[in-house]
């Protein structure tokens, strides 16, 4: 699992999810003593061209003139809200905290869900996501080659790339390594002109 939690952010946000609109995306990485944060979100806008009810599916058409068909589940609220025209907004916000912490205790990896619903009556819309947290051991620092090999709960070795001396000079043999992953897309919807 270490593995998947690792993975860089750029390639994620490719967003094959909401390739059907034209994205913004934007990513950011920022450099504490002994953490680094990358992070980034990408935005994509459609506006709802038909809506088939009875099935619960509705056709996008993004910026771009690409249209999709979309299946919308029974979990998400107030699709009868829903009206041609209106502007579907998806957010895909992707973050990645990598820390060192010194001294010992059980390697580890915890997930927790991340969810919120769009209120009875309101338009459609909400967050899904996930926060994984892995707590992995140095097994390994290589300066030569600027990685670092950690060795995760379930015993899967990764090697991490640190490109700063100055983080790769702190870290040790035996140091502990936290990772905090944090994925979520929200969904929003705005009515259309003249609605």
């Amino acid at each position: 699992m270490l593995k998947k939690v690792l993975i860089p952010v750029a390639i994620l946000l490719s967003v094959p999810a909401i390739g059907w609109a034209q994205t913004d995306v934007k990513t950011d990485v920022t450099r504490a003593d002994g953490s680094v944060t990358a992070s980034g979100s990408a935005t994509a806008v459609a506006t709802i061209t038909a809506i088939d009810a009875a099935n619960r599916k509705i056709t996008l058409k993004g910026a771009g003139g690409k249209v999709t068909d979309m299946t919308v589940g029974d979990e998400a609220r107030n699709f009868d809200q829903l009206r041609v025209g209106d502007k579907v907004t998806v957010q895909y916000n992707e973050a990645l905290t990598v820390s060192l912490k010194k001294g010992s205790g059980p390697l580890s990896m915890n997930e927790k869900p991340i969810e919120q619903r769009a209120e009875a009556g309101a338009k459609p819309g909400g967050t899904v996501g996930r926060e994984v947290t892995v707590v992995a051991q140095v097994v390994a620092v290589n300066k030569d080659t600027k990685t670092v090999s950690v060795k995760g709960p379930k015993g899967h070795v990764v090697d991490l790339v640190v490109e700063d001396p100055d983080q790769l000079k702190n870290i040790k043999k035996g140091d502990r390594v936290q990772a905090v992953y944090t994925e979520a897309v929200a969904v929003s919807v705005t009515p259309g002109a003249g609605k």
